[in-house]
């Protein structure tokens, strides 16, 4: 099987490197020529368009920033759209719109192209690990013929509907990361501001009911404040975009969703957008006029 990747990176490079250790046969292209050097090198073979990767892949992996991107190399100008033979899979795991999936989905159809959306959680760190969460949208039979592949750059693959049911999880999932990030962050300035460690406070809880990945992955980065971007604020407030334009034509309230949007929001505007996610402790850090640390 003949892979195509299109979008190498904080999460694309990562993923695209485990699936060349998995042995399959890789086509990418990137606007960064030095990733897709990088790629050449483990054996990839670099592409020039989109369109160039859809005429010599049997199945295209797309990770890209946002809805807009995704629409452009599969629909625009030199797109896949353009190259692609009838019965080829486009497998997205970029995190965008449902409805925008959905919207995909139908055009591609009518080419004769299949589609899943299956957007990751994990970050760059399982990204590397190749032990990503791939939350699945689309036909049964496409996930069963995939599943494989998918599993090369995860710990988990789960189907879990119909076509930008993928997506639809993947906001969930970032609703629960975000204001989980808020709560710690919160916990952890209460603990400083008390004048009791905030490392002791965080061994203390690990271990019962407030314990979660999102605790162990982010208050250690949080007291040695460490904000190399795992998974980038920006990218973070995207997501949230998404959950509350979902939510809003669904009539789903989500009020604590747009709270911790608007804090977010503030340390963009602080300059703060290519930051970690976990960097959220610094809006209540502000707030409290104090630093979390050891």
């Amino acid at each position: 099987m003949k892979i195509g990747f299109i979008g190498l990176g904080i999460m694309g490079k990562p993923m695209s490197k485990n699936l060349i250790k998995a042995k399959y046969e890789l086509v990418v292209m990137d606007k960064n020529s030095e990733v897709t050097r990088e790629l050449a090198t483990l054996g990839a073979k670099i592409a020039n368009s989109p369109k160039e990767v859809a005429e010599e892949v049997d199945v295209i992996i797309t990770m890209l920033p946002n809805s807009p991107h995704v629409k452009e190399v599969v629909l625009g100008k030199n797109g896949v759209i353009e190259g692609a033979k009838g019965g080829l899979t486009i497998i997205d795991m970029s995190s965008i719109s449902p409805i925008i999936s959905r919207e995909l989905c139908a055009e591609l159809e009518k080419k004769g192209i299949n589609m899943l959306d299956a957007p990751v959680s994990g970050g760059e760190p399982k990204a590397i690990e190749g032990t990503l969460s791939v939350m699945v949208g689309g036909k049964l039979d496409l996930f069963n013929k995939y599943y494989d592949l998918m599993k090369s750059m995860a710990a988990s693959v789960v189907r879990v509907g119909e076509i930008g049911s993928g997506n639809i999880a993947k906001l969930c999932n970032q609703i629960i990361v975000a204001i989980n990030i808020s709560a710690v962050s919160e916990a952890l300035i209460l603990a400083q501001k008390a004048g009791v460690s905030p490392e002791l406070v965080y061994n203390a809880i690990r271990g019962g009911l407030a314990g979660s990945t999102v605790l162990d992955a982010k208050a250690p980065l949080m007291m040695d404040r460490k904000f190399k971007p795992g998974f980038r604020l920006d990218l973070h407030i995207k997501d949230l975009s998404n959950v509350l334009e979902t939510s809003h034509t669904l009539g789903v309230p989500l009020p604590l969703s747009a709270a911790v949007m608007e804090m977010m929001q503030a340390l963009k505007a602080d300059g703060l957008g290519n930051d970690d996610h976990s960097s959220l402790v610094k809006y209540y850090e502000k707030l409290a006029n104090i630093t979390v640390g050891h």
